[in-house]
């Protein structure tokens, strides 16, 4: 069963949000914790993927994620794999501005749609 995008986009959005709001220390060491599970994710997917992929990799489990946060980030380990996820959406082939494109059998590609 599908990991639910909406849930997973909300997720990921709060994540990205404890990390700005993060005191300029600690906000430094999450930041170096989000590219650390940034390279693991492009490892994992690598550079062609869709929105919806990623999200079924979110649903999967994430320990291997947070093993590779808490490393530098320690508790706010939950936070950096949110935040790694927000940011690595938007690399997705189907992701345009918060919007996923989807693609119509006989025009091509529609105008965005809201998750």
């Amino acid at each position: 069963m599908a990991y639910a995008l909406e849930n997973a986009r909300f997720q990921w959005e709060e994540g990205e949000r404890r990390v700005r709001q993060a005191d300029d220390q600690a906000r430094s060491d999450l930041e170096r914790a989000v590219e650390d599970v940034l390279d693991a994710l492009r490892r994992r997917l690598g550079s062609s993927f869709a929105i919806a992929e990623l999200a079924e990799l979110y649903g999967e489990g994430t320990d291997w994620a947070d093993d590779i946060a808490r490393r530098r980030a320690g508790s706010d380990s939950s936070a950096v794999v949110d935040a790694a996820f927000n940011r690595y959406a938007r690399e997705a082939h189907d992701f345009a501005g918060g919007k996923q494109r989807v693609d119509h059998p006989d025009r091509g590609r529609l105008p965005s749609q809201d998750y």
